[in-house]
């Protein structure tokens, strides 16, 4: 057995599968911007290996372990099928842990970290809380404090987690209210099957738009789509965090809500939420109670391309005459292995043309909220993948995670050209079935 730190063995057993053949180097985008061997796959999972026969790591370990963005990048690249995922979260965990009885696997953090991560998961997971944010978001743009502290060399070494924030805020003189979605959105001719949505934390308070585009596109294509009224976060942010017991409590509640809509499939249309909802079962598979549960669950989950493009196309496309670049959401094309179906739906779309993006399966810096709380590695990362985007010489970026969208669209308003825009998935499909030009997505709007 594994002892205080494991104590099953499980995490010793999934350690033990890396043979360090050094596939996973290359795919790793914090090997690929430092070169350094304790910040890949395979260097973690030595100290995650170090800390299982000792029972105890370094505040250097723990700061390798923060610098992982958690992309999955390394995991279908792995030949031996190494659960990297699964190694990282509990490596995670350790060094969430707070002060108190049990083992201290990890030093704990310091006040200020410990202050600074509470804040982020006290708001984000929260839409109210986060929309609440928006006005004195709002206030800073529109006097221009938000630009003054952007260029505060004090602010951004006492807090550059709040500069981090300004600066993948979208521009809130843009953003609207959302409108309050309808508890069911009936079927455009024959029904073909009940659905339903997730509209998440972010994507609801940032990104209304592309929750209505979703709710009419299933509806055009035959959906009934239920939208429960009371749902609340999916855990993602938390799970990915190392934050369990927190996940868990979000992934209850998620599944109480899904269960009581009585549907066919969930549909997600963010990248990160369908991978932590399609991990339930994982997350709560020592859990009696709700083991079964989280199970069926999961296995109705599906991401809003992979639903579409299963059930077929029946509502008739407009031509939109676009040149679109698609980049891979990590949560996405590795996590889930979701990349042909995206492109599929857009490639069905006449007129349009889709560009590849080099480089595309590396991660953009966002990573749930790690261009919050590693904002020099994210930044970098981020115009990587802003120089790579304008090089494929599209017209219109679409992603299908609203992270990736704030902090690509912060990295290519960074860069001199001009802007850039960017949509979802669903975004350019409601435009093609609903008969609208091609310029109602390239016009200016709020992300």
């Amino acid at each position: 057995m594994g002892g205080p730190v494991d104590p099953d063995g499980e995490l010793r057993a999934l350690a033990s599968d890396c043979v360090h053949c050094g596939f996973c180097l290359p795919a790793c985008p914090t090997y690929q911007l430092w070169g350094e061997e304790m910040d890949s796959p395979r260097g973690r999972i030595h100290l995650i290996t170090q800390i299982l026969d000792t029972g105890q790591g370094s505040a250097a370990a723990a700061t390798h372990f923060d610098r992982c963005l958690g992309c999955m990048a390394c995991v279908p690249a792995c030949p031996s099928g190494v659960r990297y995922d699964r190694l990282i979260e509990a490596a995670r965990g350790w060094a969430e842990d707070e002060p108190g009885p049990g083992p201290h696997v990890l030093p704990p953090r310091s006040r200020r970290d410990r202050a600074m991560r509470a804040a982020i998961f006290a708001a984000f997971p929260y839409p109210r809380r986060l929309r609440a944010l928006l006005g004195p978001l709002r206030a800073a743009q529109r006097t221009g404090l938000d630009r003054l502290a952007l260029r505060s060399s004090l602010l951004g070494r006492l807090a550059p987690e709040a500069v981090a924030a300004l600066a993948v805020a979208p521009d809130g003189s843009g953003l609207r209210p959302a409108g309050a979605l309808p508890a069911r959105v009936p079927a455009r001719g024959p029904r073909r099957a009940v659905v339903g949505m997730l509209t998440g934390c972010v994507q609801s308070v940032f990104f209304p738009r592309v929750n209505e585009a979703t709710a009419r596109v299933l509806a055009a294509e035959g959906c009934d789509v239920v939208i429960p009224r009371g749902q609340g976060c999916c855990g993602a942010l938390s799970g990915h965090s190392g934050r369990h017991a927190e996940a868990v409590s979000f992934a209850r509640r998620t599944i109480e809500t899904f269960e009581a809509a009585g549907v066919d499939a969930i549909v997600v249309n963010a990248a990160g939420c369908g991978s932590a909802m399609k991990e339930y079962a994982e997350l709560l598979a020592d859990d009696p109670a709700w083991s079964a549960r989280a199970a069926a669950l999961s296995g109705k989950v599906r991401d809003f391309s992979e639903f579409l493009a299963g059930l077929g196309p029946a509502a008739p496309r407009s031509e939109l005459p676009l040149t679109v670049a698609y980049h891979d959401a990590c949560h996405l094309g590795h996590a889930q292995r979701i990349t042909t179906q995206p492109r599929d739906l857009l490639r069905g779309i006449p007129g349009l043309s889709l560009a590849e993006i080099a480089d595309a399966g590396t991660c953009c810096g966002s990573a749930g909220i790690y261009n919050l709380v590693q904002p020099e590695a994210a930044a970098e990362l981020g115009a990587r993948k802003a120089g790579n985007v304008r090089a494929a010489g599209a017209e219109l970026l679409v992603s299908a995670n609203p992270g990736c969208a704030l902090q690509i669209t912060r990295a290519l308003a960074s860069d001199g050209a001009a802007v850039m825009p960017m949509a979802h998935v669903a975004e350019v499909l409601d435009t093609s079935i609903r008969g609208l030009p091609a310029a109602s997505l390239l016009a200016p709007r709020s992300v």
